[in-house]
């Protein structure tokens, strides 16, 4: 327990501890293994998440909620969610622009930039259609109702693609939970329980997370495996 607890950098609580015990074939109660943690001390650290907001009013057209929090999905590339989220280090900003898929969580594209500009969105967007076929049919990306998303460039370059566009209601962060979720693990699991002391530091520490996150770091409603071994598992795409 200490062993996994410690390579997970004090992330895992009794009941991931538990998962993954059983995936090394050692049978043990979740209630026994809360019981130990509280004695060896084994504290999951949790500290509430700063929301990013980079809704500027309507500024261009607003896409229909067509998710309609329907967040699961038995294929992969049917739904996809994304949003904007901002770090600071020593009066420094960082913001994250990731894409997650619906069908397993996991991580399609993101971005990391200095600014919160449209380059970032577009690279995104680049490095996310190249997991793609040159079009495609009943994609659906989902966002909140940020500046960028209500940009013609970017919903022309959805369109090009095949994508469908949704947007969630204003000012209603549940209709985009999964990835707001996201953003809480990530600052929860890394940026509150370390110290950083620059923006690059913060940087190299979120792509080894997402790498951590896509890769290893098991769920529970993905039968305690990582979001790739799932799909690998599931349909066989490496």
């Amino acid at each position: 327990m200490i062993t996994i607890f410690n390579e997970n950098k004090k992330r895992y609580g009794y009941r991931r501890i538990t998962q993954e015990l059983h995936n090394n074939d050692i049978c043990v109660n979740h209630k026994t293994v809360q019981k130990l943690m509280k004695q060896l001390g084994l504290v999951c650290q949790v500290r509430a998440k700063r929301k990013y907001n980079s809704y500027k009013g309507e500024v261009g057209e607003v896409a229909p909620n067509l998710l309609e929090r329907h967040f699961k999905t038995n294929q992969p590339n049917r739904k996809w969610v994304t949003d904007v989220t901002e770090f600071k280090v020593n009066d420094q900003k960082l913001y994250l622009s990731p894409i997650l898929d619906l069908f397993n969580g996991e991580v399609v594209s993101y971005n990391l930039s200095r600014h919160p500009n449209f380059k970032q969105i577009t690279d995104m967007l680049e490095g996310a259609f190249q997991k793609l076929p040159n079009k495609v049919d009943n994609l659906i990306l989902h966002s909140d109702q940020g500046w960028q998303y209500q940009m013609k460039s970017y919903q022309n370059l959805l369109k090009a693609k095949g994508i469908t566009q949704s947007m969630s209601r204003k000012a209603t962060c549940l209709d985009n939970a999964v990835v707001e979720n996201f953003f809480g693990l990530l600052k929860t699991e890394l940026f509150y329980l370390e110290k950083f002391d620059s923006i690059d530091q913060l940087e190299k520490a979120i792509v080894d997370y997402i790498d951590y996150y896509n890769n290893r770091r098991i769920k529970l409603k993905l039968n305690g495996l990582s979001p790739v071994q799932y799909r690998i598992q599931t349909v066989g795409v490496a």
